[in-house]
């Protein structure tokens, strides 16, 4: 059994666009669609073309409200974004080796990061945790408080089941050379090191605080 097709006009096109979009559940294509037909009309875009702009759109937006939908999910106290960090208030950070990280490559290999530096220097700005399915482990401001035996121990069991399968990303406020404070067992801190630093990207970000800085930066801006 064959279908018989006919020309539609101009408005039941418009009209058929539309609610397939909506049963569909395309809002951008239904959105930019009418502007995106009429440019491709002036332009001479292929019908090929045309398809091709509209599905992009679709896919970039709904990258865009995935990534927004974890960020709340993930209810962190402050949204923040790379986009936003000042590299030029601390010269010790690399935007290429950011910019790389933010590929999110070395969480498909299951490497792990590590940011050291003190109070206000930037490290949680790059720092991204994600909930439910954990592909990535963020621990925040390791070594600001001691840990016994048994909870060194149980971190030490975290690290060595994610050991080259899933990434850990860590920020610290001191120098691996001052965990001893933190893992008071010496052996037990050598070898959490070496499980965190294994194929590690290290970032340090130095000891002058941005906010800080940028506090100085106000108060000499202000009324003289």
């Amino acid at each position: 059994m064959t279908t018989a097709h006919h020309a539609l006009t101009a408005q039941a096109s418009d009209a058929a666009i539309d609610t397939a979009c909506r049963l569909l559940r395309l809002p951008t294509m239904r959105a930019q669609a009418a502007d995106t037909i009429a440019r491709a009309e002036r332009e001479g875009l292929s019908y090929a073309g045309l398809l091709a702009e509209l599905l992009m759109s679709e896919c970039e937006d709904r990258d865009r409200r995935r990534s927004e939908r974890r960020i709340r999910a993930a209810r962190f106290p402050r949204e923040k974004s790379l986009r936003e960090f000042d590299y030029s208030v601390n010269p010790h950070v690399d935007p290429a080796v950011i910019h790389n990280l933010a590929t999110c490559e070395w969480i498909a290999k299951g490497h792990p990061l590590c940011l050291i530096g003190d109070s206000g220097t930037g490290k949680s700005h790059q720092t991204i945790a994600r909930y439910g399915r954990v592909d990535l482990l963020e621990i925040d401001e390791l070594g600001y408080l001691e840990l016994d035996r048994r909870g060194a121990e149980m971190l030490f069991q975290v690290l060595t089941e994610r050991e080259e399968k899933s990434s850990i990303a860590i920020a610290s406020n001191e120098a691996f050379t001052g965990w001893s404070r933190t893992f008071t067992d010496p052996r037990l801190c050598a070898t959490i090191v070496d499980r965190l630093t294994f194929n590690a990207t290290i970032i340090e970000t130095g000891t002058e605080s941005c906010r800080l800085a940028r506090t100085k930066a106000r108060k000499n801006d202000g009324p003289k």
